[in-house]
């Protein structure tokens, strides 16, 4: 799923289940970062599409990247979406917990998908979930998910009057 937000939906999913202790945007900015390897390679034409940057090992180096540098980019962006009102600040266990969930749900949506996606490397190199659901009812699911997610969100925070 390079490139698209179907990874968003999971992850309004979560940020609705977890609501502040989940950034959403930490989490978008992970999936943007684990699709630079791809795009490089479909630019370039050269090595892996799905190489080091869609293992759980390499995720997990994407994660650390993604947390450390989603962080400040979130808070500025919140910051200017505040018009006037208190900045959120994302606390680190936040921006940690957002981008590992962010880069293991990429590897592991991923993986059900293309059949290059190696999420064990390198202590496996075969693809345990590859096909386990077929790519339409893994879209569909995707799609689902942050349909309920979102309608989960705003009833909560209407009903916990943060709206």
């Amino acid at each position: 799923m390079p490139f698209t937000p179907v990874h968003m939906g999971p992850g309004m999913l979560i940020k609705a289940i977890l609501q502040g202790s989940f950034s959403l945007m930490i989490f978008g900015w992970t999936q943007i970062l684990m699709d630079i390897q791809p795009l490089v390679v479909l630019i370039t034409g050269e090595g892996h599409l799905h190489g080091f940057s869609h293992t759980f090992l390499g995720g997990s180096l994407i994660a650390v990247i993604a947390a450390i540098t989603g962080k400040y980019l979130a808070e500025l962006g919140l910051k200017i979406l505040s018009l006037g009102k208190q900045p959120i600040i994302i606390i680190w266990p936040v921006a940690f917990l957002s981008a590992f969930i962010g880069s293991f749900s990429h590897v592991w949506l991923d993986s059900i998908m293309h059949t290059d996606v190696e999420p064990f490397y390198p202590v496996f190199l075969y693809n345990h979930f590859h096909g386990l659901v077929s790519v339409g009812l893994l879209h569909k699911l995707c799609l689902y998910s942050g349909l309920f997610g979102t309608g989960l969100y705003f009833l909560v925070s209407w009903r916990t009057g943060k709206q």
